[in-house]
């Protein structure tokens, strides 16, 4: 069966313009809890953010604008429910346009400093959950010796094995098991250094 059997397309954000619009604390939280919960209505979602109603439907409105989210039908006003209008964002540089890069690169940092602030606190309260869950999660930092084409097909993989097996469970709370929980995972991966031509490596470490 092709991995590509059944996968989402992820919404491409290339130009700047609209990663300029999604770069707002508000509307990445927004777009965070809809893809966890939604739909949602401004009302609800701003309760789970701290934001009034009339400040979410503002800054939904506008991501509606840039086709981030959409109505999901029924209700009327601030009572209409909203919803991510795909399951899944791919943030990246427009090749060649500067104004493109310096706005992925402050929309990716932002999208990191939440989802590190979210690790702190899974870190300071992880006592308060089941023994279970404590046993289930990792903090591992791998370094090994790859080439760029190698790396980017173990990007391909792993993004792969994530959205073939667990994809449907966003917006399909039916196809969720038992006991299941949000879990965010962060996959970073960068070289510590420049390439060189040196020949011999080393294998794969895990800590």
């Amino acid at each position: 069966m092709s991995l590509d059997k059944g996968r989402p397309e992820l919404r491409q954000i290339t130009d700047a313009r609209t990663l300029r619009a999604l770069a707002h604390p508000v509307r990445l939280a927004l777009i965070e809890e809809l893809s966890v919960g939604g739909p949602l209505t401004a009302t609800e979602v701003g309760e789970r953010i701290g934001e009034t109603p009339t400040t979410c439907s503002f800054h939904l409105r506008q991501l509606a604008k840039y086709g981030l989210v959409e109505e999901a039908g029924g209700g009327r006003g601030r009572a209409r429910p909203w919803r991510m209008s795909t399951v899944g964002l791919n943030i990246k540089a427009a090749r060649g346009d500067t104004e493109s890069e310096v706005a992925a690169t402050t929309l990716a940092r932002m999208f990191l400093d939440r989802s590190l602030q979210r690790y702190q606190t899974w870190r300071d309260t992880r006592r308060t959950y089941p023994e279970e869950w404590q046993d289930a999660t990792t903090d591992s930092t791998y370094l090994f010796y790859v080439t760029a084409d190698e790396l980017g097909e173990l990007k391909e993989e792993l993004h792969g094995l994530l959205m073939d097996r667990y994809w449907d469970r966003l917006d399909d709370p039916s196809r969720r098991p038992p006991g299941a929980a949000p879990v965010e995972m962060l996959v970073i991966s960068y070289p510590v250094s420049p390439p060189s031509d040196t020949s011999g490596g080393t294998d794969a470490e895990g800590t």
